[in-house]
């Protein structure tokens, strides 16, 4: 299989640029987490959502003012449309149920809605506590059944690599949220643990052709582990491309139409799914190339075929 490109485009050869910009993001990410943490919503701390169904004529704007009036002035108010009926939903942090009823009917009357026309539904923090664990424990699962799956098809090392840009990712998106304060929901988590099926097509997809390649490239040209690398990532980056930009247009479309209801789970995905193609391709393969050229039989073969083999046969050729 060729490439797409007349030149190869250098991933593995610019590796440490690449690595330098992964890192920065990093930190980045992880000091935003640090310093300004996650914007949970009612969800994992608890709290109360109250639905109103018909708000005809209302604004958010207007419904937020009432609900500060009620002494919730962290109300967070988001649009909601059912059946081409404009609605509204609220969040607050009360947790009493007798409570969260009476600030919502208060607040009904003062803005003029139907006492009829909206829900109360209120979460307890130990119900919070809860989800949290289990979704602790799903990223867990899927992070060791991604370690066996790839290494018992593969190699570990190529498992590990898999495990290290999906970590990646998930820090820089996590951290993405950090400093933009967005709220994470369970839609978020849920758009965290696609973005981890995502992540691991787009790595698998480069380390199956890096398999291949490895056990039966004979080309005479791509001969050490980092050649025989970057010539399989430039095999694939155009599939990798292409199924990254099918993807990603309509959850970008969801994210400018969906509403605020989804807006949290859309701005993930769009985040996870162009991270996940730039470090399959910059991080884990480059990264992957690296520790495999540190086996004995492609140290040899880099001490004779690589880049500075190929430099010093140059200049003894120009010398002469």
């Amino acid at each position: 299989m060729r490439s797409h490109f007349k030149h190869e485009i250098q991933f593995v050869k610019h590796r440490n640029l690449f690595f330098t910009i992964s890192l920065v993001l990093v930190v980045l990410s992880i000091a935003g987490l640090l310093f300004r943490g996650l914007n949970f919503g009612i969800e994992f701390l608890g709290g109360s959502q109250v639905t109103f169904n018909d708000a005809a004529g209302v604004t958010q704007s207007q419904l937020r003012d009432a609900f500060s009036d009620q002494g919730q002035p962290d109300a967070v108010v988001q649009t909601t449309s059912v059946n081409d009926v404009d609605g509204f939903m609220v969040r607050t942090g009360e947790t009493d149920p007798v409570e969260a009823n009476a600030v919502a009917s208060a607040v009904a009357q003062q803005v003029g809605i139907a006492d009829n026309t909206f829900s109360v539904t209120t979460i307890g923090p130990n119900w919070g506590g809860d989800i949290t664990r289990s979704m602790a424990i799903a990223f867990v699962v899927v992070i060791a059944l991604i370690i066996l799956y790839v290494s018992v098809r593969y190699e570990f090392k190529m498992a590990l690599m898999g495990v290290l840009s999906l970590a990646q990712v998930l820090v820089i998106v996590m951290g993405i949220y950090s400093w933009t304060q967005m709220e994470v929901t369970p839609n978020v988590v849920a758009a965290l643990l696609t973005i981890m099926g995502y992540c691991l097509y787009d790595t698998v997809v480069v380390f199956n052709r890096v398999n291949e390649n490895i056990r039966g490239l004979r080309d005479g040209v791509h001969r050490t582990a980092m050649q025989i690398t970057n010539w399989s990532e430039n095999q694939v980056i155009v599939r990798s491309l292409n199924t990254s930009i099918t993807s990603v247009v309509p959850v970008f479309i969801l994210l400018l139409f969906g509403g605020d209801t989804l807006k949290g789970f859309a701005f993930a995905m769009v985040c996870g799914l162009v991270l996940s193609t730039y470090s399959s391709l910059v991080l884990a393969a480059p990264a992957y190339a690296l520790w495999k050229g540190r086996e004995p039989q492609w140290r040899e073969a880099e001490k004779r075929y690589g880049d500075k083999a190929a430099d010093a046969s140059s200049d003894t050729k120009q010398g002469r």
